[in-house]
């Protein structure tokens, strides 16, 4: 098997595939109220062009792979595209982010057809807050897809909390006290600056070095060792917790110098880095009836483009012009 190795000597194994821009929320940092224009059928990959580019990049040495959107749940027959993946020889980490709305109907087929893990992206623990911030989405709707996806075996469940100042700041407590007595990971993200219509102003950024300190107020935070799954999150835990907490801080902290993943976005393109819009078209050669040699080539090519790091705190960095649901959360 071959390794992805870029300019800066990083290992590349690890692929995020967006099934789809669209979405059931229409959350405040992601989309705008009216939505987004929505990429068309046949505009999109299908299973069949999007099994193909993996089982590529799984020879070449990617071996983890990560199902998102918009929200992946929404396209029709992604259960049997979970299996498909996982049976790609080289494949032994697969997982999928959602926003959980339809975890609970889904979450035995989706551990049947092999996925091991589950990221549900939960901002706030209030109804109407989580109602205002995902503009309609109905809280109980995601806490019942997290008690289904516990009994079909998920673990740990990570859940993902954007942290964005007067907005859910007051919730950073009770988020760190669900793992107090429920073997969860809750994931604090530092709210980032995306593209032109996330909303984002300096005075909404809160890093996460404050949200420790401010968990620090209710007991010992402790750090732990991070696993290879663990991805960019920093551990710790909060003492005699059964849960464990994570840190993703790519303002304040960022973690390029070991990014390992690329980005294949709804509508065939591999993007190497979340702030570029530098991409490489696929869903081009693949429809023009390419060859697995100018296929492997062309990802090969992406690789070698891929950034030392973001500039995306730079004064002359543009925000992307892809939305976070477009290119693939």
């Amino acid at each position: 098997m071959n390794r992805l190795i870029d300019t800066y000597n990083r290992h590349i194994n690890y692929l995020r595939i967006s099934l789809t821009d669209r979405c059931n929320l229409r959350c405040i940092y992601c989309m705008p109220k009216e939505g987004i224009s929505l990429i068309g059928h046949d505009d999109i990959l299908s299973f069949e062009e999007i099994l193909r580019i993996a089982r590529i990049a799984a020879t070449k040495g990617i071996s983890k792979i990560r199902v998102t959107g918009g929200e992946p749940l929404v396209r029709k027959g992604v259960v049997g595209l979970i299996a498909e993946l996982n049976a790609l020889p080289g494949i032994d980490d697969l997982s999928i982010t959602t926003n959980g709305i339809l975890l609970q109907s889904s979450a035995a087929a989706l551990r049947k057809a092999g996925l091991k893990r589950i990221n549900i992206s939960l901002d706030s623990l209030d109804p109407e807050k989580y109602k205002k911030i995902t503009r309609g989405g109905n809280l109980n709707a995601v806490l019942d897809g997290i008690r289904e996806a516990r009994i079909q075996g998920f673990a740990p469940i990570k859940i993902n909390v954007v942290t964005i100042r007067g907005v859910n700041d007051d919730e950073i407590i009770p988020f760190a006290e669900l793992t107090l007595d429920r073997p969860v990971h809750i994931r604090f993200i530092e709210f980032m600056p995306v593209d032109i219509k996330s909303g984002w102003k300096k005075t909404h950024f809160i890093s996460n070095e404050e949200i420790q300190n401010r968990i620090r107020t209710i007991g010992e935070l402790m750090q732990v060792s991070s696993n290879r799954r663990s991805g960019p999150a920093q551990m710790y835990q909060l003492k005699g917790a059964q849960g464990k907490l994570g840190f993703i801080s790519p303002l304040s902290n960022h973690f390029c110098e070991s990014c390992n993943r690329l980005r294949l976005t709804a509508d065939g393109k591999l993007r190497t880095c979340l702030f570029s819009d530098n991409e490489f078209a696929l869903k081009t050669m693949l429809r023009a009836g390419c060859t697995d040699a100018e296929l492997d080539e062309r990802i090969t090519t992406a690789i070698l483009s891929k950034p030392m790091k973001h500039k995306i705190l730079e004064p002359s960095h543009k925000k992307c012009l892809r939305g976070m649901s477009a290119i693939g959360g």
